[in-house]
């Protein structure tokens, strides 16, 4: 499988999920991006276009702290800040959105870390 054949599969999987998965203010969409180098996390109101709370390698917060921000106990600690800035907006319960990526690794990381951290999916 070519490079181009990946990426254009990644973008079916990605429209079908986005088919399924709405949020709305009550339970906003948990959406994952991971490349290789980092990974971002994002509460989205659907029904308003907005960006409740965001959280990413890149942040001020963990830059110093993380040695790399391409592994697993990075994605962890993006998923902890991101259910820290979820309660701060009142946020309790998430649809979750893997981005077309498998339910694992980073990904899964992410996940178990904010549902630790109070999330609800």
């Amino acid at each position: 499988m070519t490079t181009v054949e990946k990426k254009g599969a990644l973008k079916r999987r990605q429209q079908r999920v986005r088919q399924r998965v709405f949020g709305t203010q009550a339970r906003p969409r948990l959406n994952v991006f991971r490349s290789k180098s980092h990974i971002y996390a994002q509460l989205i109101d659907d029904t308003k276009g907005r960006t409740l709370a965001a959280a990413s390698t890149l942040d001020e917060a963990l830059r110093k702290s993380l040695g790399s921000s391409g592994t697993i106990e990075a994605a962890k600690a993006v998923g902890k800040l991101l259910a820290e800035r979820a309660k701060a907006v009142k946020v309790g319960a998430v649809v979750f959105d893997r981005g077309g990526r498998l339910y694992h690794g980073r990904v899964k990381a992410l996940a178990e870390a904010s549902r630790e951290g109070g999330l609800k999916f």
